[in-house]
């Protein structure tokens, strides 16, 4: 096995693949808001915004299945337990599955509690409503994607994440022009694409895992199925991450729910902003995919010197593509706005506060950042916390403080809880490493 220390070149070949990866989701959704609103009416862009925020909190809130699996992975990869990676595959792929199943009998009843508290108008709730319940019909295939794509990359391969993300969301982006501007299915339309695409990336997901499952021993393998005792390791990290991840959505999920109450034409803006926050967020976990891979080999192998060295180079790098972002967005300020929407109403609530999406990369690249480093390592306790005092401690006092301020006292909170997540897990960063307790989780 290649114990070699991590360089420059190991981190850009696994970054720049999840970068372009993870480009094409907010792209998607760039797609989703400029059909939708260039439509007469603003009402099916705030039903897709309302709808799409309610299924990414349902959704995500499995995104543990992702992340733990990584985790797991990248730690068995590290120590060459070859057994252990097999073991990880299908033992979440299974627990996918079944929470897959379960969100399905359960989500049909949650849908109209979780809309009527967000309060959009009644026709978006409607709208919002319906598209939900269409979305749910791809649980399956969207919590199995999870699975594959986080195993992909804590064997350091994010090529194959890649090849399934590209493929899932080209297909939406075709479908949802077959069905937004070719059959008039609006809001509908785009529920559709979403779950008839996320099928296609599953199917592709899976064929590339054949080879690997090909290798094993079946029955010892199916016997630890049987078994919840042997679920216990990546339960143990999912149990963190699950909270973490509610709570992170939780806070974008009370984000919308706000701008709702203000009225459509702010939900609407406030759906345009987040696609500029989503196109930063994922270009640059790109460099944070790079460190959970990086950091889990290396505490899987036992080598701290190797974790700094991947740490400080991966952040450096994140660093660097933060800051070009933010140049991207203030050189563009002039013309960007314009190419999600022609509602005059809307438009110029997106330029009011445009200055938000200036400068949040360089707020927010640490916390990305610092999530893909302590994901890799296993301290994921730290990543529960830190969000759960950065949500409770930063974001709901400034909201409430700065309700007078409106929708830019919503952005103020909002910026601070992404800069307070990386200021606090920075300082469980120092500790840990004061202390040389990295290795604890090994």
């Amino acid at each position: 096995m290649n114990r070699r220390a991590p360089t420059h070149r190991d981190i850009w070949q696994l970054a720049w693949p999840m970068m372009l990866s993870n480009l094409s989701i907010p792209l998607l959704g760039a797609v989703d808001t400029a059909i939708l609103g260039h439509l007469p009416s603003p009402l099916y862009l705030g039903a897709v915004t309302v709808g799409a925020s309610l299924l990414s909190l349902l959704f995500w809130s499995f995104g543990f299945l992702r992340m733990g699996t990584t985790s797991v992975a990248a730690r068995a990869e590290g120590a060459d337990d070859r057994e252990g990676l097999h073991r990880v595959l299908v033992q979440s792929l299974a627990l996918a599955l079944a929470l897959a199943l379960l969100l399905m009998l359960i989500g049909p009843w949650l849908l109209p509690i979780a809309l009527e508290w967000m309060g959009p108008s009644p026709e978006v709730q409607t709208l919002a409503l319906d598209y939900a319940r269409i979305r749910l019909w791809g649980a399956p295939a969207s919590l199995m994607n999870f699975a594959l794509v986080g195993w992909f990359i804590g064997r350091q391969d994010t090529r194959r994440p890649l090849a399934i993300l590209f493929t899932t969301n080209g297909l939406n982006i075709l479908l949802d022009a077959l069905l937004i501007l070719g059959l008039g299915l609006n809001s509908e339309g785009a529920a559709w694409a979403s779950v008839l695409a996320e099928y296609g990336g599953l199917t592709l997901g899976l064929w590339l895992t054949a080879r690997h499952l090909n290798g094993l021993e079946r029955r010892p393998v199916l016997n630890e199925l049987t078994h919840w005792r042997a679920y216990g390791r990546l339960m143990r990290v999912n149990r963190h991450l699950f909270v973490r991840t509610l709570c992170l959505l939780s806070v974008f999920v009370f984000f919308a729910a706000q701008g709702a109450r203000m009225g459509d034409q702010v939900l609407a803006a406030n759906a345009i902003l987040l696609q500029f926050l989503l196109l930063t967020s994922y270009a640059l976990d790109g460099f944070a995919h790079a460190a959970e891979a990086l950091a889990g080999r290396a505490i899987g192998a036992g080598r701290l010197s190797d974790f700094y060295l991947a740490t400080r180079r991966s952040s450096a790098w994140a660093l660097a593509c933060s800051l070009m972002i933010s140049a991207l967005f203030v050189l563009g300020a002039p013309w960007w706005p314009g190419v999600f929407t022609s509602l005059p109403e809307v438009l110029e609530i997106v330029r009011a506060h445009y200055v938000w999406i200036c400068v949040i990369p360089v707020i927010g690249v640490w916390g990305y950042q610092l999530d893909g480093i302590f994901l890799g390592s296993g301290q994921t306790a730290a990543m529960q916390y830190t969000v759960l005092i950065a949500a409770g401690g930063c974001f709901l006092p400034l909201w409430w403080w700065l309700q007078p301020l409106g929708n830019q006292g919503l952005w103020v909170a909002f910026v601070a809880f992404n800069g307070a997540r990386g200021l606090l897990l920075g300082l469980v960063y120092y500790q840990l490493s004061r202390k040389k307790q990295w290795l604890a989780f090994k």
